[in-house]
């Protein structure tokens, strides 16, 4: 995978760590989920963590599934909206990680009127996957563990 930063956004600012992150996916409901759930993990409170869709989702349990086997809880996430967590939280992001195209185009959207950098992980999603429960999972498990390896690289000390 390829990592884009829009070519307004200057490098040096686009590789600093940042306090607070948001992960953005279509519906908040697989790809930033499972982003926010591994990075809170992994940083515990040293990074404020996020996560929106650009609508509204329906939480997975394949999500849950696969969180779950690396001893992680994401039974509470409650999809939301950009906007909502507009509402609820406030944009007081550094940085805002798009796992889609959808999700990019509206993060880049954002950069009109907040300052933030804005980082495109391009990321398959798995709900395209079709088979048996095993080979859904699968994609799943390898979601996981690909925006795992990626966190890791982008925000180890």
């Amino acid at each position: 995978m390829v990592e884009t930063v829009h070519p307004s956004f200057g490098p040096a600012r686009s590789k600093a760590r940042p306090q607070a992150v948001l992960f953005m996916c279509g519906q908040n409901s697989v790809r930033s989920p499972m982003a926010a759930a591994l990075a809170r993990h992994l940083f515990g409170r040293s990074i404020y963590i996020g996560s929106a869709g650009v609508i509204k989702g329906e939480p997975d349990p394949f999500v849950t599934a696969a969180i779950e086997e690396i001893g992680l809880d994401i039974s509470r996430h409650r999809p939301q909206t950009l906007e909502e967590l507009e509402e609820n939280e406030g944009l007081a992001f550094d940085l805002v990680i798009t796992l889609s195209p959808d999700a990019h185009h509206r993060a880049l959207e954002l950069t009109r009127s907040n300052a933030l950098d804005v980082e495109y992980w391009p990321t398959p999603d798995p709900t395209l996957v079709t088979g048996n429960r095993e080979q859904c999972l699968d994609a799943y498990r390898t979601v996981r563990d690909e925006l795992e390896t990626r966190i890791r690289a982008r925000f180890r000390p």
